[in-house]
């Protein structure tokens, strides 16, 4: 089994979708005024309407109401993105501290709340588990 995809849903698309293009770097597919995709290596990020969730069944998905998952990127050097993004946004939740389990990480909020982790493998272990 391969983890293909995260998908976000919003009343937003486009605010959205441009948040996360500015942290990716990535240039949005942009389907339909409803549904949007940044591919990634490794996986996609998708960011559907609220309209799309009837699709899903009436009532599966609300935005804007996540307060338990953290999207999370790998980047080459999170004090360089800090540098980057505390230019582009006001989301910063907190700067670049590394963490217990040897990763460098910078928390930012997207526009509906969802937290958003920019991380570094800095200890040797961090760096090993990412090899896998």
């Amino acid at each position: 089994m391969n983890l293909t995809s995260v998908r976000l849903i919003t009343d937003q698309v486009d605010r959205l979708t441009d948040f996360y293009e500015q942290v990716t770097g990535g240039t949005a597919r942009r389907h339909t005024a409803d549904f949007a995709e940044i591919v990634l290596p490794g996986a996609t990020l998708a960011i559907g309407s609220t309209a799309t969730v009837k699709l899903f069944g009436e009532g599966s998905a609300s935005p804007a109401a996540n307060r338990s998952a953290i999207i999370e990127f790998r980047v080459d050097d999170v004090d360089t993105e800090f540098t980057r993004l505390r230019e582009l946004t006001a989301a910063i939740v907190q700067e670049p501290a590394t963490m217990p389990w040897g990763n460098r990480s910078l928390l930012l909020r997207d526009p509906d709340g969802t937290l958003v982790n920019l991380f570094t493998p800095v200890s040797a272990e961090a760096k090993a588990r990412q090899q896998r």
